[in-house]
């Protein structure tokens, strides 16, 4: 794994990116993507010679890591026997990968339909929702992200839905529990657990209970913060699901297969959703997959009406090839309960050590290998390093932050004033030590920042 440095072949391939590939997300000319040359393990390196070890997983679904062996070889192997056949037909891959997912999926979620990824998962689980109970609302959390399609970015509660909220969408947002910058002024966990399931079931009153098909949540939130929820709050939104006949529906696309440690975060709190969407870690992207998990009462109102809703290469062989190749490399190689065991041993204290030091850090919350730092300018006023959905100038500490983590080998995961911790569910403690020493150096520079 030294990567061996060729910068003609590195700027013939930046040169094509840069004059063909539209980067979503992105204003096109002022972005300056690396191009990358390699990747193994927790590892990637440039056309420089430049290695990075990666504390963003990708997008946070190298959950096995870059080319694990194992994966790809029945990548290979399932393209030599089968490279792609229609979702009609019953397949070993897709059956394999099916019988396996639905093995750990909590409660009776033994039914997978599936999708090329988590957008699409959700686009299906709300159709699913809608179908089910005959109702035209969802109701979803600010502070959420839930996928770039059409309904699934409506539900979504960030700056990437407003350029295309349509306001018709049938999507009403509610605050979801977040301690550190509480919307109800509670100073507990308890309190907030308790007011937050108090304005969830006004909001549901004031929509009218018979109007709503869904509540979507993230089990633990993703892009928008790694917020823990409270004990008792999922089981409080179950409850309320279940009082109003309303369909409960947990998004596990980035929390699910081993990221928590626990094959899903549900695990964690002991709720069993009516439907849970996952993508990502299911087969660590190597190939697109995602899907819906579906109750058995969901899944009867199918059964012999059919469901309006399908995809060209729903369960597509190769993918689900690599599904039942992680999974299997999952169980055998206990990457779950390492995500677990070094989350708990040594990143989570690393991490608060490195609050104590760092001004710059005003909370640290998380769980596995699935960490979020929350940066400030002032610990005292809780102020946001970066405003909210800071762009440009207004953005320089971050952006400062994150040139001085990749200058020291480090590529982080940045949203908004937050770097996220979310390595390789199969990192090595040595591994994550080499990380913590160069995220060490870069909240340096953000502590220049403080005030």
């Amino acid at each position: 794994m030294t990567p061996q440095p060729n910068p003609e072949v590195g700027a013939a391939v930046k040169a094509a990116d840069r004059a063909h590939v539209f980067h979503s997300w992105s204003a096109q000319e002022l972005i300056d993507p690396l191009a990358v040359a390699g990747a193994q393990g927790s590892y990637f390196w440039d056309y420089d010679g430049r290695r990075y070890l990666d504390f963003s997983s990708g997008l946070v679904f190298t959950n096995v890591g870059y080319q694990h062996p194992k994966v790809v070889a029945a990548i290979q192997e399932q393209a030599a026997r089968m490279t792609t056949f229609a979702p009609a037909f019953a397949v070993e891959a897709r059956s394999e990968a099916a019988r396996l997912i639905a093995e750990r999926t909590p409660g009776d979620l033994d039914r997978i339909f599936f999708t090329n990824g988590g957008a699409d998962a959700v686009e299906h689980a709300m159709r699913m929702a809608r179908l089910h109970t005959g109702r035209p609302k969802v109701l979803s959390a600010y502070r959420s992200y839930h996928g770039g399609t059409q309904q699934a970015v409506n539900i979504t509660g960030d700056p990437r839905r407003w350029a295309s909220d349509s306001a018709t969408a049938g999507v009403v947002h509610f605050w979801a529990p977040y301690l550190y910058r509480s919307r109800f002024y509670a100073e507990t966990e308890e309190q907030e657990c308790a007011r937050a399931l108090e304005h969830l079931e006004t909001t549901i009153a004031f929509e009218g209970p018979s109007t709503i098909a869904a509540i979507i949540l993230e089990t633990v939130p993703g892009t928008a913060g790694i917020m823990i929820p409270p004990p008792g709050y999922l089981a409080g939104v179950r409850e309320l699901c279940d009082k109003y006949g309303i369909v409960f529906v947990l998004d596990e696309v980035m929390a699910g297969f081993g990221r928590t440690g626990e094959w899903f975060a549900a695990d964690l709190f002991d709720v069993t959703p009516d439907l849970m969407t996952f993508a990502k870690g299911v087969n660590s992207g190597y190939v697109p997959l995602g899907g819906v998990a579906i109750s058995g009462a969901v899944a009867e109102t199918f059964a012999r009406r059919p469901y309006p809703g399908g995809l060209t290469y729903s369960g597509h062989p190769l993918a689900c090839a690599a599904a039942v190749a992680t999974i299997e490399v999952m169980a055998e190689e206990g990457v779950v309960e390492n995500a677990a065991r070094l989350g708990t041993e040594v990143l989570g204290p690393a991490l608060a050590d490195l609050a104590e030091r760092h001004p710059c850090v005003g909370e640290v919350r998380g769980v596995g290998m699935f960490w979020a730092l929350e940066l400030v300018r002032n610990r005292e006023t809780r102020e946001p390093l970066v405003p909210y959905n800071a762009t440009g100038e207004a953005n320089a500490p971050m952006a400062a932050f994150a040139s001085a983590a990749k200058a020291g080998g480090l590529w982080p995961f940045v949203n908004m004033n937050r770097t996220h911790v979310v390595p390789p569910c199969n990192v090595t403690e040595p591994e994550l030590k080499e990380g913590l020493a160069a995220l060490d150096a870069a909240l340096g520079v953000a502590d220049e920042y403080t005030e």
